[in-house]
């Protein structure tokens, strides 16, 4: 059959915006007695048949924003929402029996017949199916590429099938062969942090931006599916995984972060992953506004911080907000200078064009007697290369060995650096900077200039990321985890809000340095403060458009200045 007998309508790829909650219109069938069904489905009227030979299904995979009501009970919530229209809808709702907030998936029920015809083509596609067509960059190619296959089977095995019947196989179709089989419409979640499964037979966990951790309805009932989805999770992220390397990290296309076990020998519920999203635009400094994360104030102070190559670094424990911070500070880089970013799995998301992301790469065969396999490519082997590259700015996504001591001689010779630290405290993070397995001196430790510490607070009634305190490193001493700082910002939990404690160090040195006065520093500080908080206030959330204005800033400054009224 030609190719252009079956074109694909190419449709607009737009984030829906904020928009007040609306329960969406019921999408699925009646589960009870399937069965009786059947002779309607496998046998429709003639107005309901499909016309093979163009194209029928259509999927809406537009993201989506849907804006949920402010419910302070949990066992009063009962919210739907679309993830993948028209075919799957979240159900958030309080399950009385069990005493726990539930997200139910719900997707289009299939009864017996349905289930075996698609059986039947999924068994004929593994016998059509192209593997250039599975790596294709576009969906709507590959959705083309199944249904074009798909009708050639159902016309080769010479059933008929309703429109109904066959949107709902073609979805399914979908599901499993382009998507993430059982969880592919949370990805479509905009709510979902992180979604969690520990082993065969039990229920996959979510954590949700409004609801925190909640037990979903889906599960992973054998063992072999399981280790099926893995090698996908493997294959969709271009790592290996097998019986011999059982630990999996990498990055799925979309972005997302995974992390998963192949053997019952590392976890002994079986095969587990967790797949922590990230949004498709990267969040700007006017967003954490937005979110109370910090002031308009202490992302100006760090504007000029970055403008004049101060080395910084973000600090806190698991899921406080680290990455997703580090990568709004580097919206202020100058627009032509060069970033160099090293990480182990892909997570940094910048909207800059001089721009040079590298990753790490896992070895092949048997360690060496040092335990390094052959074209292993490490943190530490990116970052010397690094220095060789002309960096203007150097990030490394997390520090946590060896590589440190190459970052922090960088710093030291000039090159300004940024990177994430596993840390709650300044103190902590100077005590695990200077003992092994990182061992710096004092001297090195000095180099760096700005911590940012955040913080995430959970609880039964919120789930907040702050950044906790603001420090500028005045010296460090030889005495272990000893360390003279200036907290220049720091937040108050009672209030909720994150303070201005005093005068900047750093200001005092960008003075010595360019012979800007204090008060000149100060008055370009509440400059860049009410251009951001215009920002806010006028609802500039938009990657490009944070871009847009932050580099004009930097080209010329009295006429965006002027342009925004200040």
């Amino acid at each position: 059959m030609a190719k252009e007998e079956f074109p694909i309508p190419q449709l607009p790829i737009e984030t829906v915006q904020k928009a007040e909650f609306q329960e969406p219109a019921e999408v699925l069938e009646s589960p009870e007695s399937p069965e009786d069904r059947v002779p309607q489905l496998m046998k429709p009227l003639p107005e309901t048949k499909i016309e093979l030979g163009r194209p029928e299904f259509h999927i809406d995979l537009r993201p989506k924003f849907v804006k949920l009501p402010e419910l302070k009970d949990k066992t009063s919530i009962d919210v739907r929402y679309p993830l993948i229209s028209p075919f799957a809808v979240a159900h958030i709702f309080w399950d009385k029996n069990n005493n726990e907030l539930i997200y139910a998936l719900e997707e289009p029920v299939l009864t017996k017949t349905e289930t075996e015809v698609l059986k039947l083509i999924q068994i004929g596609l593994e016998e059509m199916i192209n593997v250039s067509y599975i790596r294709a960059a576009k969906m709507n190619i590959l959705l083309q590429y199944l249904e074009k296959n798909v009708q050639s089977i159902i016309l080769e095995i010479g059933i008929k099938v309703s429109r109904e019947t066959y949107q709902k196989i073609m979805y399914f179709i979908y599901r499993d062969a382009a998507g993430l089989n059982k969880i592919e419409p949370l990805m479509y979640d905009y709510y979902i942090e992180d979604i969690e499964c520990n082993g065969v037979g039990f229920p996959i966990y979510i954590v949700h931006r409004k609801f925190e951790n909640i037990k979903t309805n889906i599960q992973f009932d054998k063992s072999q599916e399981l280790i099926d989805f893995v090698e996908k999770l493997a294959q969709k992220s271009g790592r290996y995984v097998s019986y011999a390397k059982p630990l999996l990290d990498g990055t799925l296309p979309d972005g997302s972060r995974v992390n998963a076990t192949y053997t019952e020998d590392i976890t002994t519920r079986g095969p587990t992953f967790t797949i922590r999203k990230f949004t498709k635009d990267p969040w700007t400094p006017i967003h954490l506004i937005d979110h109370g994360t910090a002031i308009p104030e202490v992302f100006a102070y760090l504007w000029i911080a970055v403008e004049y190559k101060f080395n910084v670094m973000v600090i806190g424990e698991t899921a406080a907000g680290k990455t997703t911070f580090l990568n709004a500070l580097l919206y202020f880089v100058p627009p032509e200078a060069r970033v160099c970013s090293i990480e182990d799995t892909r997570e940094l998301n910048l909207a800059h064009d001089n721009w040079l992301p590298a990753v790490t790469r896992s070895g092949f065969g048997i360690p060496n007697a040092s335990g390094a396999q052959y074209g292993e490519i490490t943190l530490f082997d990116l970052l010397k290369e690094t220095f060789r590259q002309n960096p203007d700015y150097v990030v490394v996504g997390e520090i946590r060995g060896k590589e440190a001591y190459v970052l922090f001689q960088g710093m030291a010779s000039g090159h300004p650096s940024f990177g994430t630290f596993h840390a709650a405290s300044v103190e902590s993070l100077v005590r695990r900077l200077q003992t092994p397995p990182i061992s710096l001196p004092s001297s090195l430790v000095e180099s760096l200039d700005i911590i940012c510490v955040t913080t995430h607070i959970k609880d039964q009634n919120r789930s907040i990321r702050r950044l906790k305190r603001l420090n500028e490193i005045k010296s460090v001493s030889q005495e272990l985890g000893k360390v003279d700082s200036n907290v220049l910002f720091e937040w108050n939990p009672v209030t909720d809000q994150v303070i201005s404690k005093g005068n900047s160090v750093v200001l005092e040195r960008i003075s010595r340095i360019t012979g800007q006065t204090v008060k000149e520093l100060n008055e370009e500080l509440a400059r860049r403060t009410k251009l951001l908080t215009i920002l806010h206030k006028r609802g500039i959330f938009n990657f490009k458009d944070v871009t847009t204005v932050i580099s004009a800033y930097y080209k010329d400054k009295k006429h965006v200045l002027k342009e925004f009224g200040i």
